[in-house]
């Protein structure tokens, strides 16, 4: 071993039992391993030791007087220590795993203890503890606001929990990036994290890509596709603009989510899948819901947390760190000597409105760059780069619904307001032709000529 091997700190470890026997064979069993144990013989001294030392892991028996294995975690995440803990029982239920689970516990074992289940159990533990103090699982958030700093706060905190998490915000607030940090800050990190805009495919498209296809299950379907569902097995789904999902798929969303199951497009077959779904949207899902747009159960089961992220314009102070950021990404992506932006320059950059939020940000930086000839980007630069981002091009989901929109008071001008003829012409059914119609504001009286 060398001299840095040495060095290095074993993984601590805080094993919690009211059985001085155990914990006497526990703590050789895990010293063997390599491990730094400390021992507490009921949950009030484990807490103590807690809020006075660092651990890798908690190692803690569920069934203990006073305060027990749940209680004592309940307690750490009070004190907002995030440290993984993993329950013993010797009184073992499916019924104990499931409630400890889902109340955010890393892992369940049952005494007497499995060695390999035990090991592996901790190694992936610690992995998950040394990785975040790392800070990787936030390392493309680039942030010093305090708003900022909570929210990832508690996204952290969500993390460890497997729920379903919904994500507010503008467009460009960066809804994506958030997802996949709290995907890496997860014990799913290890496993994919798959993303899809659910506003930028068709209906039938966007179920075979969600839930997948057998071959022949329709025209052009010469091979079973897996489907995002089974991509992320193990992982995280992350659902884009949900909020322009259309109701039918809501529907078989929904049902996937309850049963932990999908079937296929053109499948008589259900397949088990273990995924984290994370949704965002600009939407407002509430208004959406009243409006008969978004179902309500689904909303439900969605949104068993929201994060809503802040305009770059509400977390001002970001803006220089952010430009300095990004300057230097682009400069060293183009093979460029840029390196600063000159003090007016940052002034202009700091008092803009930025309507485009950080994605607009990013859009300017990479003009400044793309245009500079000097080291240092100059103010009419950054106004120039300004100017020309606010003419905002749209997204897909804003093309698509501007073409809709165009599309559906074209067929009511051409079929002087009849709606039946325009459906027909749409191949649509009339009640499908009426919600397009009240989605986009239109009425069927404003398109008909008056005698």
């Amino acid at each position: 071993m060398n001299t840095a091997e040495q060095q290095q700190p074993l993984p601590r470890v805080l094993l919690v039992d009211d059985d001085e026997s155990l914990l006497r064979l526990m703590t050789i069993r895990l010293e063997g391993e390599g491990y730094a144990v400390t021992c507490a013989e009921d949950g009030q001294e484990a807490l103590k030791l807690i809020n006075t030392h660092a651990f890798d892991v908690v190692l803690s028996d569920l069934r203990m007087p006073g305060m027990d294995g749940l209680s004592l975690f309940e307690q750490m995440i009070g004190l907002r220590k995030d440290i993984p803990v993993i329950l013993m029982t010797a009184h073992g239920t499916i019924q104990d795993a499931v409630e400890a689970t889902q109340r955010g516990v890393f892992g369940f074992l049952t005494k007497p203890i499995d060695n390999d289940q035990l090991r592996g159990l901790l190694e992936k533990a610690v992995s998950q503890t040394q990785h975040v103090q790392q800070g990787h699982w936030r390392d493309q958030i680039i942030t010093r606001s305090t708003q900022m700093e909570q929210l990832l706060d508690q996204a952290f905190r969500v993390a460890q929990r497997d729920v379903s998490v919904l994500i507010s915000g503008a467009s460009g607030t960066g809804k994506e990036l958030l997802a996949n940090a709290l995907h890496k800050a997860s014990h799913r990190a290890d496993h994919p994290f798959v993303a899809i805009n659910c506003g930028a495919l068709p209906e039938n498209l966007l179920e075979s890509e969600l839930f997948g296809h057998s071959k022949g299950a329709f025209t052009g379907a010469v091979a079973e596709h897996k489907g995002l569902f089974r991509e992320a097995d193990g992982g995280t789904l992350f659902l884009d603009e949900i909020g322009d999902m259309p109701l039918p798929l809501q529907v078989k969303l929904l049902r996937a989510l309850q049963e932990q199951q999908i079937r296929p497009v053109g499948s008589s077959k259900n397949i088990p899948i273990n995924v984290r779904v994370i949704s965002a949207t600009h939407k407002d899902l509430g208004q959406e819901m009243s409006e008969g747009n978004f179902r309500e159960d689904l909303y439900y089961r969605l949104n068993v947390v929201n994060l809503t992220l802040p305009s770059l314009r509400q977390r001002s102070e970001d803006i220089p760190l952010l430009a300095r950021y990004l300057l230097q990404k682009s400069a060293e992506r183009h093979r460029v000597k840029v390196n600063r932006f000159s003090d007016d320059a940052m002034q202009l950059l700091v008092t803009a409105e930025w309507p485009g939020n950080v994605r607009q940000l990013v859009n300017v930086v990479e003009q400044c760059v793309a245009l500079t000839q000097t080291p240092v980007v100059a103010a009419h630069m950054v106004e120039q780069a300004l100017s020309s981002s606010e003419q905002k091009w749209p997204t897909l989901t804003e093309a698509r619904d501007n073409f809709e929109h165009n599309y559906l008071a074209k067929l009511l001008k051409m079929t002087d307001g009849n709606v039946t003829r325009a459906a027909e012409l749409a191949g649509r059914n009339r009640t499908d032709m009426h919600k397009l119609m009240k989605k986009h504001n239109l009425q069927a009286a404003d398109f008909r000529h008056e005698e």
